[in-house]
C-alpha cells in the first residue's frame, strides 16, 4: 500500500499548477488501498458475509483473470449501491463522439489549427468531437483521438467508456473528475487516463475547459520498459497520482451515458453511482503531470529516436509497432556537436499523431498535426536553413511542450475533422515549398 500525501503539485518540475487540497496515492502498477471511513477494508479477504457499514462488496476486473500477476488490473470495491442496479439502455445521439470505422485512410500531411469553439450550455460528453481513429473496440485494437470543449459542467449524469480506456489532456481551463474511485483535478500540462468501465462525471473549475482524448482500445497503457536506460529515467513510477476514496449518498436521478461497441447509450439510475467508500487493487484512474518526465538525449551526436520519450504505451507487435504509444516532449536541453539539431527528415512503419500543447514548430499552441504510416515528415524549409547554420553552443527548449502519439495502425479521418474550418489543408504543406538544394559536385 502506498502512502498518501498532500498533492504537491507546483508549475514545472515539481508538477502541475492546480492548488488543490486533494490527496493522492503514488505509484503506477502498485497495488493500492484506500477507505474514506475507517475500518471498511475487511481484513484477509475481500467478500464477507456482511462489509462494515452494510456496503457491498463489488469485484471489477479489467483483464482476463489469469493475466500475468503484473498485469492483471482489478479492484475490490466497497459501495453503497451494486451496479447492477441500472435501468434499460436506449441509444443517445452524440453524432460527432464517433468510432471507427470511418473510411479509406490517406497518405496526406494534415494539420488543425486550435478548436476554440464555446457552445453555450454544452458539457464534457456532449462537447466531445473525433478526428481520427482505427481498429474497432469489437476486437479490441486501435484507438481514436478526439477534441473535446465545455461550458458547464456535467449535472445529474455520469459517463462511462466500455471501449476503451481513455487518456484525457486539458490544454485551456482546469477540470475536477469525480470517478467512482475518488477525485482528480488536473489543468494545464497534466494527463488523466480513466480505465474503462469506470463511470465519472467531469465538473469545470473554469468557465470553459478544452483540450484533447485519447481512447485506447487496445492493451491498457502501461509504464514502458527502461531496458539499458536502467532502473531510473522516462516517467517515474512514484510520480503518477492515484486519487483516494472518496463517495457520495445521494438518492437522485442520475443519468448514465455509457460508450459500447461504438455506440453511445444512455439509461436513468436511481442514485448517484459515485458512492465507492473504500477500495483495493491495482485497476484505478490516475494521473500524471508531464512537467514531471525525466527526459533522456543525446550527449555527443545526432538526434535520438522519439521513442526516448515515451512515458506509456499499449504494446501490439514488437517489431512492426505498438497499438499506441505516448510520447512527452518536454523542455529540456538540446545539444549535439556538428548536429542537425531539429528532429530530421523522417518516414516509418508508424502513424503520428502530435497534439501541440505549446512551442511546437512555430504552430499556434493547441494545434494538431498527423501524418499517416510511410507519408514523408521533417524540418520546414526555414528551419532546415537555420538549423543547417547553428553554433554547437547548448539550447534550452524552455517553452517546447508537447505529446506525440504513435500508433502503427493507419489513422482514418473522420468528416468532421475533414471539414472543420481550423483544418489548414495546403497552408500547411506549403511550409516545405521554396526548397532548394543545396546539392553541389
Amino acid at each position: 500500500m502506498a502512502t498518501v500525501t498532500e498533492n504537491p503539485s507546483k508549475q514545472g518540475a515539481g508538477g502541475s499548477s492546480s492548488k488543490s487540497n486533494l490527496k493522492y496515492m503514488h505509484g503506477l502498477g502498485n497495488e493500492h488501498e484506500t477507505e474514506a471511513l475507517p475500518d471498511v477494508l475487511p481484513v484477509g479477504q475481500n467478500s464477507p458475509r456482511k462489509v462494515a457499514y452494510g456496503l457491498i462488496s463489488e469485484l471489477v476486473t479489467g483483464t482476463t483473470f489469469t493475466a500475468p500477476r503484473a498485469l492483471n488490473k482489478r479492484s475490490y470495491v466497497f459501495r453503497i449501491h451494486p451496479s447492477v442496479i441500472t435501468g434499460k439502455f436506449k441509444p443517445y445521439s452524440q453524432p460527432l463522439f464517433a468510432t471507427p470505422d470511418f473510411g479509406q485512410p490517406n497518405p496526406n500531411h494534415y494539420n488543425w489549427f486550435p478548436f476554440n469553439s464555446q457552445k453555450a450550455d454544452c458539457d464534457f460528453v456532449d462537447g466531445i468531437a473525433t478526428l481520427a481513429g482505427t481498429g474497432s473496440p469489437h476486437s479490441q485494437s486501435g484507438m481514436a483521438m478526439h477534441i473535446f470543449s465545455a461550458t458547464v459542467s456535467m449535472k445529474d449524469r455520469v459517463f462511462s467508456n466500455g471501449d476503451g480506456e481513455m487518456m484525457i489532456v486539458p490544454r485551456v481551463g482546469s477540470l475536477r473528475i469525480v470517478t467512482e474511485y475518488g477525485v482528480i483535478e488536473t489543468t494545464f500540462g497534466d494527463v488523466v487516463v480513466i480505465p474503462r468501465g469506470v463511470k465519472f462525471r467531469v465538473e469545470l473549475l473554469t468557465p470553459h475547459a478544452s483540450g484533447l482524448i485519447a481512447e485506447n482500445y487496445g492493451l491498457s497503457l502501461r509504464l514502458p520498459e527502461l531496458g539499458l536506460i536502467g532502473s531510473n529515467g522516462l516517467a517515474n513510477v512514484a510520480d503518477f497520482q492515484i486519487p483516494v476514496a472518496s463517495y457520495e449518498e445521494r438518492e437522485v436521478k442520475t443519468e448514465h451515458v455509457h460508450k459500447f461497441a461504438g455506440k453511445i447509450w444512455s439509461a436513468e439510475l436511481p442514485h448517484s453511482p459515485i458512492d465507492v467508500v473504500a477500495w483495493r487493487g491495482s485497476l484505478y484512474p490516475y494521473k500524471y503531470n508531464l512537467y514531471r518526465f525525466v527526459g533522456m538525449g543525446t550527449v555527443n551526436v545526432d538526434h535520438p529516436d522519439p521513442s526516448i520519450f515515451c512515458f506509456l504505451s499499449s504494446p501490439s507487435d514488437p517489431v512492426i509497432g505498438p497499438n499506441l504509444d505516448v510520447m512527452a516532449i518536454t523542455p529540456r536541453w538540446n545539444i549535439g556537436d556538428h548536429s542537425f539539431r531539429p528532429p530530421g527528415y523522417h518516414l516509418n512503419n508508424v502513424c503520428e499523431f502530435i497534439y501541440a500543447l505549446q512551442g511546437y514548430a512555430g504552430l499556434p499552441d493547441g494545434s494538431i498535426t498527423m501524418t499517416n504510416n510511410w507519408t514523408p515528415h521533417g524540418p520546414e524549409t526555414e528551419t532546415l536553413a537555420i538549423a543547417r547554420e547553428m553554433p554547437d553552443d547548448p539550447m534550452r527548449l524552455e517553452e517546447q511542450l508537447f505529446l506525440l502519439f504513435e500508433t502503427r495502425f493507419p489513422l482514418q479521418v473522420t468528416p468532421f475533422a475533414e471539414n472543420a474550418a481550423e483544418l489548414m489543408g495546403d497552408e500547411y504543406t506549403s511550409r516545405w515549398d521554396n526548397f532548394t538544394p543545396y546539392f553541389k559536385k
